[in-house]
């Protein structure tokens, strides 16, 4: 199964950021493919300067999903 994921907080929003990075992890962990869009707000988390400051609450930091993701070759859209 394909899961495409919608990111539309950027660095306002840490956790809501983080998302739908860490939901493509799992869904790869789970055997399944995913896809990332960026959109709006979100499209700031392309610069690595923010990612890297982008804490999550309860989630890894975003510099790490990010890097797991490029790793696994999801794509991702802005």
């Amino acid at each position: 199964m394909k899961f495409f994921y919608l990111g539309l907080c950027g660095s306002e929003n840490p956790t809501r950021a983080g998302f739908p990075f860490h939901l493509a992890l799992g869904a790869l962990e789970a055997g399944h493919q995913a896809e990332i869009a960026l959109a709006g707000d979100a499209v700031v988390l392309m610069k690595s300067v923010v990612a890297d400051s982008v804490l999550p609450v309860a989630l890894a930091p975003l510099k790490e999903m990010f890097d797991k993701v490029v790793d696994q070759r999801v794509p991702i859209y802005v």
